[in-house]
């Protein structure tokens, strides 16, 4: 069975300046898998987080109610 963390815990871990990988839900209900990823602005307002895959330099914004697996560890509320 695979580890799971807390939503804060991973908080922490896209904090750091070290690529990670993540697992979220998109809008439609499709997992959308992102591999070497680094946040770059999180805003814990509306509970959303600026992402960067570095291999296609392309930007994304994600919840984080959203993300369900980060660095194959299951992500829990």
């Amino acid at each position: 069975m695979a580890a799971s963390i807390h939503i804060s815990t991973a908080r922490q871990i896209m904090q750091a300046p070290e690529p990670f990988s993540l697992k979220v839900w998109t809008k439609n209900g499709s997992i959308m898998q992102l591999e070497n990823v680094i946040a770059l602005k999180d805003d814990l307002r509306s509970g959303t987080r600026n992402i960067k895959i570095l291999a296609s330099q392309q930007k994304r914004k994600i919840r984080d109610v959203c993300i369900f697996q980060i660095n194959d560890m299951e992500v829990f509320l």
